[in-house]
């Protein structure tokens, strides 16, 4: 015979219940949460304080709803309060890499490139592994051999030597990086895959996002405001990643100083160019090593470049950008990627 649990223990509502609640009361009665309530049940999520089935409830309720910039914004205060600190590394510019290449081969990478050897010191955080069939950044640097971190040691190291440093997000922030593998488990990207790109581990003052979705702009730029972010830039990038595609016009949402503005890059390739097989680093180091022309990898490398310069300078115009990163391109040390 099957013997009921009748302690009190048992009956005791669960500290994260409250929040699945407020989430899953249905149509007139859920709502978002405050800052602060997403700030302490995120925490209990990083914390490891909630069962399998309460974080899996909460996430998927909050992909269903949509986050609000609050919520983000709450996110990544407790994201950032369970990081591992970083010290004084410092960066100009922060560029978050979470969604990896499908359609096209990594040609954003260039774009870091030129910034950094433009003086910028650019620090790079990913994950990887989370949707199958798409080429990472991690692999991507680490085949074209460049600067990947393990610790904010070799960050400042590579920070002063190359102005370029990678570093996963398993490396300062583990429980953010297991609750993005869930993406496998539960078959959909979660809120996880949204507000990593605003961690911004490094304070810098400017900061380059990318979307999957045009509508996912004004959220960002929301909860960037929220987050006190001095000046950042978002735009729907090719396959996720920052990178601004040629074959299409691009609009890109500026905030400065929590003001909000508009650039448009318009297209510079007039058809739309197919998608490659694999996306690859072959083509993108023959490019750099001026061994294999490539339009279409050439014209995203500078509109990318171009995007962050004007987030890394607000009164550069458009123009003034383009006719920046050209410069940039022919300046470049070639012998880099080597």
């Amino acid at each position: 015979m099957k013997v009921t649990d009748t302690s009190a223990a048992s009956r005791q509502e669960h500290a994260f219940a409250p929040y699945i609640r407020i989430l899953g009361k249905g149509k007139t009665g859920t709502r978002s949460l405050t800052r602060e309530e997403a700030r302490i049940a995120f925490g209990m999520l990083l914390d490891g304080k909630t069962e399998p089935l309460q974080t899996g409830a909460f996430l998927m309720l909050l992909r269903v709803k949509e986050e609000s910039p609050e919520e983000l914004a709450g996110f990544v205060d407790a994201c950032r309060m369970h990081m591992e600190s970083p010290g004084d590394t410092t960066a100009d510019l922060d560029w978050s890499t979470y969604a990896g290449k499908k359609h096209q081969n990594p040609w954003y990478i260039l774009s870091m490139l030129l910034l950094a050897q433009a003086g910028y010191r650019v620090f790079v955080h990913g994950s990887m592994g989370h949707t199958p069939e798409r080429l990472y950044t991690e692999v991507a640097m680490r085949e074209m051999g460049l600067p990947i971190a393990s610790n904010w040691t070799e960050v400042r190291s590579h920070l002063d030597a190359y102005h370029l440093s990678y570093l996963p997000l398993r490396e300062f922030c583990t429980p953010l990086e297991d609750l993005m593998q869930l993406r496998n488990l539960l078959g959909l990207r979660s809120p996880v895959n949204t507000l990593a790109r605003m961690l911004n581990p490094l304070g810098a003052k400017a900061s380059v996002q990318s979307v999957f979705h045009p509508a996912y702009a004004q959220l960002h730029q929301g909860a960037d405001r929220l987050l006190g972010q001095s000046r950042a830039i978002v735009f729907r990038g090719e396959s996720g990643e920052v990178e601004v595609k040629p074959h299409a016009d691009t609009r890109l949402l500026l905030l400065h100083d929590g003001q909000s503005e508009e650039v448009r890059f318009s297209r510079t390739i007039p058809a739309r160019v197919a998608s490659v097989s694999a996306p690859a680093c072959e083509p993108v180091l023959a490019l750099w090593r001026d061994h294999m022309p490539d339009d279409y990898g050439l014209q995203a490398t500078l509109m990318t470049t171009a995007a962050a310069l004007v987030v890394c300078n607000p009164k550069l115009t458009e123009k003034g950008a383009s006719a920046q990163a050209e410069t940039l391109w022919q300046e470049r040390n070639r012998s880099q990627l080597g």
